[in-house]
């Protein structure tokens, strides 16, 4: 197909914005809009793009003191009659407006159209973000070429409604289970049922009492829960075993093993199995360029409810926030959209922050 991201496109984040939703790219389905993102860099002279997959990366080097990278991934969760883009005022309507066209826009804007900027910048538009780990673009990236994301700041340009939130939570999941006898359920009573047994489960679910947490000046409000019940085994039959999965976000001050170890003192004198883990990022927020680019948007950050991949820069010691125009209330709902005033505004803060004095 013809590219549509054309000089007069690129030009304006509004405009930048509406021909990157109407490139479908559904998770794995990242090719088409991995070539034309990649076509245009190809042609910026000050920078130099490499492409790994479908996750394309472009940087600067310009022998800046500092580097930061902006990364944005290029993925959406599958279509839901929303496809392609409408206009309705001042609102842009579609699947991935949101969550996060209209933030990979910024990224794509500023890599074009800003050849000076005050730092050396990494660009990155990545593959496989809405789906397991093991298709994400920086996972991929980070295990074949960790020289790439290599930095001293970075900007997940996620949804944030134009706000920063700094950090992310981490989240666990594990599966508490509660055992029983089989027997037949016209005499029951020669059975012991596990589905009854998951009460107690539920009670101190229902009792707990979730963590509130300031970090950096940040809050970070955790939570519990139980999030699918399965048991039985016929409609006749005291069921012999009930599994509870429950969903755990945490603050950025437990890590993993605290995370497990806080599960297993809830859940004492249960049978309780962890089945994934990702840890959380700290805020980061003493690190120059953060200081700098928290300036540039003048207002307070906010910490981040919710797992991101700032989580991947922070494990590789790299401080990381949230920035983007779209509102994450909307993020994957059939009426997904952003406010072009929110798209305006936050290229002007990237451009603000990042233009040299």
């Amino acid at each position: 197909m013809q590219n549509p991201l054309t000089p007069e496109v690129l030009a304006d984040p509004v405009a930048l914005t509406r021909a990157l939703v109407d490139i479908e790219s559904v998770s794995l389905n990242e090719k088409a809009i991995a070539d034309c993102v990649e076509e245009v860099l190809r042609g910026v002279p000050h920078l130099t793009t490499y492409r790994h997959s479908n996750t394309v990366m472009a940087r600067t080097d310009l022998g800046r003191a500092q580097r930061v990278v902006l990364a944005g991934h290029l993925d959406t969760v599958p279509l839901n009659d929303n496809f392609p883009s409408t206009m309705r005022g001042d609102l842009m309507y579609g699947c991935g407006t949101s969550d996060m066209k209209s933030g990979v826009a910024f990224a794509l804007h500023l890599a074009v159209t800003l050849p000076d900027p005050r730092y050396d910048v990494t660009y990155f538009f990545y593959e496989a973000e809405e789906i397991e780990s093991r298709y994400n673009g920086l996972t991929l990236v980070s295990q074949a070429h960790p020289e790439w994301l290599e930095a001293d700041f970075a900007v997940l340009l996620e949804p944030t409604y134009g706000i920063v939130e700094a950090g992310c939570q981490g989240t666990m999941r594990a599966i508490v289970t509660t055992h029983g006898e089989r027997a037949h359920a016209a005499r029951s009573w020669h059975g012991v049922n596990a589905i009854h047994g998951a009460g107690e489960v539920l009670r101190r679910l229902t009792s707990y009492e979730a963590r509130r947490v300031t970090i950096e000046g940040c809050d970070y409000r955790e939570g519990l829960n139980a999030v699918r019940i399965t048991g039985g085994v016929a409609g006749n039959v005291i069921p012999d075993r009930c599994e509870i999965e429950i969903n755990y976000r945490y603050a950025p001050d437990r890590d993993p093993a605290a995370a497990e170890a806080h599960l297993r003192e809830v859940f004492a004198g249960f049978e309780l199995a962890v089945t994934d883990a990702a840890a959380g990022a700290a805020p980061g927020l003493d690190n120059p360029p953060a200081q700098e680019f928290l300036a540039a948007v003048g207002a307070a950050p906010i910490g981040k409810l919710g797992w991101t991949d700032v989580a991947r820069f922070a494990a590789m010691g790299i401080p990381a926030l949230n920035f983007g125009p779209g509102d994450p209330n909307l993020a994957h709902h059939k009426d997904e959209h952003v406010e072009l005033t929110k798209i305006r505004d936050g290229a002007a803060t990237l451009h603000r922050w990042l233009a040299s004095s």
